[in-house]
This record gives structure tokens, C-alpha cells and sequence, in this order.
């Protein structure tokens, strides 16, 4: 039986509300620690329950995810944005397709002593969002071959900013919605954001 489309479309904007209602919640939190295990509960229950899931309907009831790696304070860090000249870029997709972005500037980061620099985008359509994908050395073997997002904007996954620097805490690094099910489109993270350490905090592939 084919979906009613404009139930579909107000379950989509109730999981955009609830999402963006999650990620306030943990802007507010004085204690990172707290925001994360509220993020990863919260994300379960929307994950077991909600229409819009990206896990496939059939497997809702008995999925026990997401699986996510222990907490690191190491891995809360803070940016500094630096402008880059405004670029237009065509991000892959895992349809095979393009989705358009503007890279527009650099977060650098310091993370046990080393230097990271991740570009960031800004999705070229009505009202825009800021977007920031990444891969690492798990991605492919813990972590979704495509990588992972950190900041997307459009769908409500903001950390904010602390003092003027943006806020990028990779405990909070989540797999998009197409490492579930193909059904879903998502923008894959292009050579540029592909860093060679490997980062193990957020979401993670299921333990074999």
C-alpha cells in the first residue's frame, strides 16, 4: 500500500523538529558528557519508533543501535574558521549522482598535538546550511566506508559555537542515512575531509 504523501511529509518535519529540538538540548548542557548520552538515547528511541527511521521498517523492532564508540573528552574540540575564497563544488552521492555545495572555509583544529583541517560547506539551495562531513582511517572497517557528518545544519545537527570558535565535538559524529538503507541519498565526503588518523568517537558500525 502506497504511503499517504502528506503523512510522509509532516512525519519528515516532526523528526527535522524533534532532531533540532535534541541538538538544543545539548547546546544547553553544561556537561558534554550528559548532552552525549541524551544524543544517543534519544537517537535510539527516534531509530526503534519513528516513520521517518532511516532503518528499513521491517528490521525497527529488534535494531539495537546506533552503535557508537565510548565517550573521549579528547575528541571535544573547538575550531577556528578561517574564509576560503567561495568555491562551488559538486559533491558525489550515493545515488551516483551530485549534490551542490559552496565551500566557503577552513576549521582547523588541534587534536593531542596535531594539526586537523576540514574544509566546510554550505548547501546551495533555499536557506542554505552549514555542512561538515569527514572520513577517517576506520571509515571502511569501523566506521561507514563514505564517512561521517559532524555539522548539518539543514537537518538540525548544530553544536554551536564557544567563544567565537565553532563547536566540533566528534563524540557527536553520526553516519547519514543512506549506511542504513539505499533508499536514502546523502552527499559522501569528498578527498579533502579525509584525515589519517583514525577517529574513534560517535557513531560506529555494529561489532561483528
Amino acid at each position: 500500500m502506497n504511503k499517504d504523501p502528506v503523512a510522509d511529509l509532516f512525519s519528515l518535519l516532526d523528526w527535522k523538529r524533534r532532531i533540532a529540538e535534541l541538538y538544543a538540548q545539548i547546546m544547553a548542557a553544561p556537561d558534554h558528557r550528559e548532552a552525549w548520552v541524551l544524543w544517543q538515547q534519544t537517537r535510539a528511541r527516534l531509530f526503534r519508533k519513528h516513520p521517518q527511521s532511516p532503518v528499513p521498517e521491517a528490521d525497527r523492532h529488534d535494531y539495537r543501535g546506533p552503535h557508537v564508540f565510548d565517550y573521549d573528552p579528547a575528541w571535544c574540540l573547538v575550531g577556528s574558521v578561517e574564509a576560503a575564497e567561495g568555491a562551488r563544488l559538486e559533491l558525489p552521492s550515493s545515488d551516483g549522482g551530485v549534490m551542490v555545495f559552496r565551500r566557503f572555509g577552513f576549521v582547523h583544529l588541534l587534536y593531542a598535538g596535531s594539526q586537523l583541517t576540514l574544509e566546510i560547506y554550505w548547501l546551495e539551495g533555499y536557506g542554505g546550511g552549514l555542512f561538515v562531513p569527514f572520513a577517517d582511517a576506520t571509515s571502511g572497517q569501523e566506521t561507514y566506508g563514505a564517512g561521517r557528518y559532524l555539522l548539518d545544519t539543514v537537518k538540525g545537527a548544530d553544536l554551536g559555537e564557544q567563544d567565537g570558535q565553532l563547536m566540533m565535538d566528534f563524540n557527536f559524529a553520526y553516519q547519514p542515512s543512506c549506511s542504513y538503507d539505499s533508499r536514502w541519498t546523502c552527499p559522501l565526503t569528498p578527498p579533502a575531509n579525509r584525515l589519517p588518523l583514525p577517529i574513534r568517537a560517535g557513531e560506529r558500525m555494529a561489532a561483528a
